[in-house]
């Protein structure tokens, strides 16, 4: 016989003791109103672990009265999932079976496919739940016939009571009674990063390793702290919260925000993932700032240079320099937008010939075909600028680049109506 953790001893048993999600689960909340009606759909749960997931799948069998069958993505195979579907037709499933699929995205397209038909005839009812994104990772077919929930880290503040029922029924199991320092509660309910399976286990460690004395047991705020230390971090390389840091890192950045952007920049660092802020830091200086200050992407490179030199921790030092000069940068997009509306008309065909005097003209044969003949060479003109015409003719008054309105982009428009000869004012584009 094992001993089961006591998340799994407290586990709520009906949809009031659920912590968080009220999202979904609260009043009227779509979720809710669901499992109360006592008909079942088949649904997809989304979120990180430990925010209650499975607890939700068992409530609403109970609720039906339907029998429920637990499988995990990463250890059920198509024999599996037979298995269940066996079920289907005997005693225990009359009502039908709920399947409950424990990280679905660890399942292949074949091992997902087999469930089709059971799902549509009724004979199995899927809860599927992922903590990777599911229109990444399940496939259409069983996301066509699936209603997709998203569940969210619970805040520390709705996590504390939690915590505090965890210590009380743990100390329960010892025969102890806790005595907590203050601000225990809090430093795991912080510690925990809205997971509050991992918060009640804390709290257990913290009743197994706390200072027993007299039938009572002392937890200090340096053992909570230890134990719950770096667990808030939720962080997958390859996975959404990847991606959603960087993401709102550059738009962070975009967005002249520095203190933001140095806030996200300190979880890739906690994380250790130097080379994702170098990366995208140089994606900035071009894409951001760009023409706006044209002298930003080499420093900023030379910041990065610095900061694979160093390495962590002491990389995070030039690299901040790097993400408040970007901050506080002007800034221009017109280089990006201008190279995206040429691709554009390269991608869809818009474009033709290339002007005949503009054709390489170094070899011999050339001047019998034409090429380079008419070309005139600007620098034997006045201001080394001489009008013509450069675009194929099909697109040749096209324009892709327009000058952004900050300092640097209106001086070079300014010298460019110049060299032009167009009067001040005047559009040169």
């Amino acid at each position: 016989m094992y001993a089961a953790p006591l998340a799994e001893k407290i586990r709520p048993k009906n949809l009031n003791e659920i912590v968080g999600q009220t999202h979904i689960l609260g009043e009227n909340k779509p979720l809710r109103r669901i499992i109360e009606s006592g008909r079942l759909v088949n649904m997809i749960f989304y979120g990180p672990p430990g925010i209650g997931k499975t607890t939700v799948a068992r409530i609403i069998a109970d609720n039906a009265g339907i029998t429920m069958r637990k499988l995990n993505g990463t250890s059920a195979g198509t024999a599996d999932i037979k298995s269940v579907i066996a079920e289907t037709g005997g005693f225990d499933g009359l009502n039908g079976v709920l399947l409950y699929l424990d990280e679905i995205q660890y399942l292949n397209k074949k091992q997902q496919q087999s469930l089709l038909e059971f799902i549509e005839n009724g004979q199995i009812t899927l809860i599927a739940s992922t903590t990777e994104n599911p229109y990444f990772k399940v496939y259409g077919a069983i996301l066509s016939r699936c209603t997709i929930f998203e569940f969210k880290p619970v805040s520390p503040d709705e996590i504390i009571p939690s915590i505090k029922r965890a210590f009380d029924i743990a100390a329960e199991f010892d025969d102890t009674k806790p005595e907590l320092e203050d601000g225990v509660l809090e430093a795991i309910a912080y510690g925990c990063g809205g997971d509050v399976r991992k918060s009640v286990n804390t709290a257990e460690t913290c009743i197994l390793s706390g200072e027993h004395k007299n039938g009572n047991v002392y937890v200090s705020l340096a053992l909570a702290k230890t134990l719950a230390q770096r667990s808030s971090m939720r962080y997958d390389r390859d996975g959404d919260e990847h991606y959603d840091i960087l993401s709102a890192f550059q738009k962070s950045i975009r967005g002249s925000d520095e203190n933001a952007a140095l806030h996200y920049a300190a979880r890739l660092f906690e994380a250790g993932d130097l080379l994702s802020v170098c990366r995208r830091l140089a994606v900035i200086a071009a894409e951001d700032i760009g023409l706006a200050y044209p002298m930003c992407l080499p420093i900023v490179k030379s910041c990065i240079d610095s900061a694979l030199e160093l390495g962590l921790p002491e990389a995070r030092i030039p690299l901040a320099d790097a993400i408040i000069l970007l901050c506080t940068a002007p800034k221009s997009n017109s280089g990006v937008c201008a190279v995206d509306a040429a691709i554009a008309d390269v991608q869809t065909g818009n474009f033709g010939d290339i002007p005949i005097d503009l054709r390489d003209s170094h070899y011999p044969g050339a001047k019998t075909l034409g090429r380079g003949t008419g070309y005139k060479y600007p620098h034997d003109y006045p201001n080394h600028y001489t009008e013509q015409q450069y675009l194929p003719d099909g697109i040749k008054n096209h324009i892709y680049y327009n000058f952004g309105d900050n300092k640097t982009e209106s001086a070079a428009k300014l010298y460019r109506d110049k060299i032009r000869g167009c009067p001040r004012g005047a559009d040169s584009r």
